[in-house]
């Protein structure tokens, strides 16, 4: 099983990425997929996820409206576009997949942590 995250790179202010998350080895519609970040000497935070039964969500009230997450079950990839970038969303950014068809009782409630298979992370550097 392999999660891996591309996209990342240095953005300017109010600058806009599309991170993916291609994930292999499992069953696509089978597993919730979850994008994560955790800037220098902060926590993990859960940005949003993607589930057969939930489509797409967005956990992080702080990136409502700016980020969005979409998937292509052909590719089995799982993006984020994330819009208007702040020095605020400098982090390293990762997926995860947590088996389960409904996000909020799957990744939201296991975590990063939590999850059953992990990426090793795409970084965004966001310049003043």
């Amino acid at each position: 099983v392999q999660l891996v995250e591309s996209g990342g790179g240095l953005v300017q202010v109010g600058g806009s990425l599309k991170l993916a998350c291609a994930v292999s080895g499992i069953t696509f519609d089978a597993y919730t997929v979850g994008w994560f970040r955790q800037a220098p000497g902060k926590r993990f935070e859960e940005i949003a996820c993607f589930s057969n039964y939930d489509d797409g969500v967005i956990i992080l009230d702080a990136v409502r409206g700016h980020f969005s997450i979409s998937a292509d079950a052909a590719k089995k990839s799982v993006d984020l576009q994330i819009n208007n970038l702040g020095p605020e969303d400098t982090a390293k950014y990762y997926c995860a997949a947590k088996a389960g068809q409904n996000c909020y009782k799957s990744m939201h409630n296991f975590g990063f942590y939590g999850s059953d298979y992990r990426g090793k992370g795409t970084l965004v550097t966001v310049s003043t």
